[in-house]
């Protein structure tokens, strides 16, 4: 796990502020699609991100992870809720302001054979975002690709070539160059080595921390891999249906986990802490439809510690051992 004190001075005022963020679909419905229905694919959440430090974010598919990093790259806009980049209400932003936001938060994807342009050399690709927001010339954008590349462990003639002449982690690191070719304040990274071997995804994930320490970069950090998460968040964020159950300091979170989904989760990969493996949590069932969440604590029917008022209260968030956890056992 990341030293406490991440890769830059925590600021006053967060980097990121996501206050009560929701957003809801309304998809076709019924035999000829004409009734709709909500989806509600992520329900009132909450944290905040400090300068120079990592988010993870973590949940089964269809918790609405994606959906939340989505909100925060501008992608979809929120149903409900705000959110504030460094005190500022990015809804509130227009014009020069919007376009200063976007170049601020830059994203990684899961796929790197998908997110590069087959038909574009290296050097282009990086330099993309220097053409579309008018950075320099053209000499001061090769000067600026070589410097990423640099900054990225591949080397210069890398510039030449095309994606197809990479592995999948040479082309991460590509893509990576490129969402650093702005200097940006914060990037998602969405899943960034799920598709990699399992080989290579430790260099990359050293590589984003080395990064993080030099440039004070913060990240959000979506992904399945609990051991990966655990690795480089400073705080851990735990969705389950749209709700965050509970979020604290990664070390805490990772090793004493309080929401029973989040045990289940930790129990159920890896063991972070090899003297002291967690108990296994049973974890029965699927994920209930987004389109029809349980009544009370949206976890109740899968929970092996259920109580009666679970089905019909909904828990907040509380404080507790040093993290907020939304469950009535606390």
């Amino acid at each position: 796990m990341p030293p406490r004190d991440g890769g830059a001075v925590t600021a006053a005022t967060p980097l990121l502020e996501v206050q009560e963020l929701t957003k809801h679909f309304l998809v076709p419905g019924g035999a000829l699609g004409w009734h709709t229905r909500l989806v509600r694919a992520v329900d009132a959440v909450s944290f905040t991100l400090e300068a120079g430090r990592t988010m993870g974010l973590v949940g089964e598919s269809g918790c609405g992870k994606t959906t939340t990093s989505k909100l925060i790259l501008g992608l979809e806009p929120p149903t409900a809720g705000a959110i504030r980049f460094e005190g500022e209400d990015v809804a509130g932003l227009g014009g020069e302001g919007a376009r200063r936001y976007r170049r601020a938060v830059q994203a990684v994807f899961q796929d790197p054979y998908a997110s590069l342009d087959p038909r574009m050399r290296v050097g282009t690709i990086i330099a993309e975002p220097l053409v579309i927001n008018e950075r320099g010339g053209s000499s001061k954008r090769r000067r600026r690709v070589q410097q990423l590349l640099d900054l990225v462990g591949l080397p210069a003639r890398t510039a030449e070539l095309f994606p197809h002449e990479f592995s999948g982690g040479q082309r991460q690191r590509i893509a990576i160059a490129r969402a650093l070719a702005l200097s940006p304040r914060l990037v998602v990274l969405d899943e960034p080595v799920s598709a990699l071997d399992v080989s290579i995804r430790a260099q990359i994930l050293n590589l984003l921390r080395d990064l993080q320490e030099r440039l004070g970069v913060s990240y959000l950090f979506i992904a399945h891999d609990l051991a990966a998460v655990a690795h480089m968040s400073h705080t851990i964020a735990v969705m389950y249906l749209g709700k965050i159950v509970e979020i604290g300091e990664a070390e805490t979170v990772a090793l004493s986990p309080r929401h029973p989904y989040t045990k289940a989760l930790f129990s159920a990969a890896l063991p972070i802490d090899l003297d002291a493996p967690a108990a296994a949590v049973p974890l029965a069932g699927e994920v209930p439809s987004p389109l029809a969440p349980p009544n009370g604590c949206r976890f109740h029917p899968r929970c092996p510690f259920v109580l009666p008022q679970c089905s019909v209260e909904e828990p907040p968030l509380r404080s507790h051992e040093g993290r907020q956890v939304a469950c009535h056992l606390y």
